[in-house]
């Protein structure tokens, strides 16, 4: 399985996301960057399982 890196943008369901920091099993995405980002639903970052995103570009 190959695992982001810091600043990689990475796809999970419909949304993408920036990776901010690497853990064992997941990484913590800035959701931020999406055009449907809504700052008074959402949370700014969110916690994505490695098995459950992909890699669409390379920081």
């Amino acid at each position: 399985m190959i695992t982001a890196n810091v600043g990689d943008i990475v796809e999970f369901g419909d949304m993408k996301g920036k990776v901010e920091k690497v853990n064992e099993n997941s990484v913590i995405v800035d959701i931020t960057i999406n055009d449907s980002f809504d700052e008074h639903e959402m949370f700014e970052k969110t916690v994505v399982n490695h098995k459950r995103y992909k890699i669409i570009s390379e920081a």
